[in-house]
Formats: C-alpha cells, structure tokens, sequence
C-alpha cells in the first residue's frame, strides 16, 4: 500500500500527517529498545527553501514518532562532499532536533555484503546493516542522470564517502548498469519504512542547486520504496518504466502491484531533466555522438568561485582548476553530473549540443 496525505510543514498539521501514516506502516516493527535508522537526503549543505535536502520538521517528526515507540533513533547520512556537520547546521536539522535524545552522525564505518548479482559484493554502512528497522526518507526531486531520485535512489546515501565516485567510476556512462547497482542496495537494505517529503519538491536539472524548487505539498509513505517510486511518476504524469531504476526493478521482478490510500494530485507540466542516453549505436561511432549529441556539463559564467568541491568529486578526474577558470575533459567526462550536484554556488549547468537540440524541435514539428 502507498499512503498519500496532502500536507504542509506547519509543524502541528505535519506532525499530525507523519504520526498517521507511520502507525499505519510500523505494524509493530519499532519496539523497545529497536535501534532505528533514518535515513534522510542529506546532499549537501544548503538552506531548506532550496529542496535540496529532506525538510528537518520532517526527519523531527519521525524521530518524535521512534521515540514514542520506545525505539534509539539514530539520523545518518554520507553526503559525496563537504563537512557533516555544516550541512545539518546550514538545512537546519540540528536546530531541529536540539534537546531530543537522537543520535546525529555521518555514516563512516562499512562492510561487504555479497550480492547474487554482477556486482560481486557491494560494501555498505555498518550502521545501516546493523538496525533493527531502517526509515528511508527521501526527497522528491529530479536527477539529472537517472530522471528522479526517489525512494530506491536515497539508499545510495548508505554507500560511504570516497566510494561513491569510485562506483559512479566504475559504472561509467551505462546508465542501466547504475540503476541495477542501485537497486541491487535496494535488495539488500530493503527498508521497513519509507516517507517520502514531496511538500517542496524539486523539478529541472536536479538534484543539486541546479533544480528548482516546486510546491507539490504532499507526504507519500510506503512499506514498500519501489512501490512508492512508481506512484510518484504516476503523480507526475511520467511513465514508471521510462525511470531506469523501475525499468531494472521490473526486469528483476521486484515490480509489485499496490493500493493507494489518499487523494493523489495530478502535477501538471513537471519539468524533467535533460537525458540522453550515452552508450548507443556502434562503438566506432561514440566519440561523434558524445561531441554532438549527448548533454555536457558546463561553467555559467562569473558565476565558479573555483572552491574545488567538483574538482575534488569527479569520479573521472576529468575537472582541472586552472587557476582562473575550471577546464573540463569531455573526452573523459563520464556525465554522471555529481559536479552539478554538489556544487555549492550553481555555478554549472548542463548544456545541448546545437544538433542535439536541432533534432530535438524538429522531431516536435513533426510529431506534434
């Protein structure tokens, strides 16, 4: 089951709606003394009216609600870059929570885990593998290579530190492959409880400063991520299977037909992120169609205080700082657009290739 309540942060209708919806999913799952996980978006450090990260009123009432229960709630993340602690200061987290008894911290520690698949082993938090209940609460937002990040792609946060970019490395520019990599963690945490915050939403070239925040003004919460995930493309107007996470979650038969419980807003004209996917046609041919098809990122100028952020982060090494301005190689640019999402002054953008975009209005003058 998906439950829908359409609310707003005003702390007193917000708790209210996340007491609610929790109590209908718990089905007794926190006990005394349960040690809880939950695990919000926490991508960088930015101000809340920027929906980049999960509202801190939402990640309190939750904690509100584990404490009632009787459970240990511990709130934990692992942003790509940038310090933990500036982050729950700036989105206000910490102001948030202040005086609960509630663990804060960055995951740090992980371990292995074999997986059936073609990954082999994936290593992932030991804190998150060791709770007794995960809470999964993601953002509503768009992602710039996988369209949206959702339920299945928050669990990413569990992957720690450096090896982010090593995966985003190591998966290149094979979008599917990053989303079977995604839902393979999926698999493998499977979390109790999800509680999506779609109150500020995020449209555009997400899911870092580059989108734009967009009032949708809903909490959808399931037993079930991927089910949730399919219902918010629904709500959006986007098919489930054009999402590379569900189209791989389908194909390994983790698709699961569910009920809705709520009134569910039919979004209208949400603004997707520009895609293309890069791995196509012969092989011979990729470097032509990379240059002249394919988006890239890219500086907006006066705007790069050269802090290095992206630099630091690119899994592809393919971002120098030359000192007066950053020099991309778009030879070795993977286009995972990680230098888009942690970028902290939105100081880069994606761009389209001239023909790509040629293409683009002709194909709408002719289909139209």
């Amino acid at each position: 089951m998906v439950i829908v309540k359409n609310s707003s942060y005003e702390y007193k209708e917000l708790r209210t709606n996340v007491f609610e919806i929790l109590s209908r999913l718990d089905d007794n799952l926190i006990k005394e003394g349960s040690k809880v996980i939950i695990k919000p978006n926490l991508l960088t450090a930015s101000r809340q009216d920027k929906a980049i990260t999960t509202h801190p009123l939402v990640i309190k009432a939750v904690t509100e609600y584990v404490i009632a229960k009787g459970g240990r709630p511990q709130i934990s993340d692992s942003p790509p870059m940038g310090s933990f602690d500036k982050i729950i200061n700036v989105c206000g987290l910490k102001d948030a929570l202040h005086g609960m008894p509630v663990t804060i911290r960055e995951f740090k520690t992980s371990k292995p885990v074999q997986t059936e698949g073609k990954f082999k082993n994936i290593e992932l938090s030991t804190d998150v593998l060791e709770a007794d209940v995960i809470i999964n609460l993601p953002k509503l937002k768009t992602h710039s290579q996988m369209g949206l990040t959702l339920a299945v792609k928050n669990l990413f946060g569990c992957v720690i530190g450096i090896k982010k970019p090593q995966w985003h490395y190591r998966v290149g520019e094979n979008k599917n492959l990053f989303a079977e990599l995604l839902v393979t963690i999926y698999k493998i945490l499977s979390p109790s409880i999800n509680l999506m915050d779609g109150i500020l939403a995020m449209e555009g070239d997400g899911p870092g400063t580059g989108g734009t925040p967009r009032h949708i003004g809903v909490l959808i919460g399931s037993n079930d991520a991927l089910s949730m995930d399919m219902l918010v493309c629904e709500m959006l107007g986007i098919k489930p299977l054009s999402i590379p996470i569900n189209k791989i979650a389908d194909k390994m038969g983790l698709a699961k037909d569910f009920t809705v419980s709520g009134k569910v807003p039919a979004v209208k004209d949400f603004i997707m992120p520009s895609s293309t996917d890069l791995l196509f046609g012969p092989k011979f041919a990729h470097k032509l169609l990379r240059r002249h098809l394919t988006s890239k990122p890219v500086n907006i100028k006066n705007a790069c205080k050269l802090c290095n952020e992206c630099v630091k982060m690119c899994p592809a090494e393919a971002l120098k700082n030359q000192g007066k301005h950053l020099e991309f190689d778009y030879e070795r640019c993977i286009r995972c657009y990680c230098c888009l999402e942690i970028c902290p002054h939105a100081a880069l953008k994606k761009q389209e290739p001239f023909l790509k975009k040629t293409l683009e209005r002709f194909w709408d003058l002719r289909y139209r």
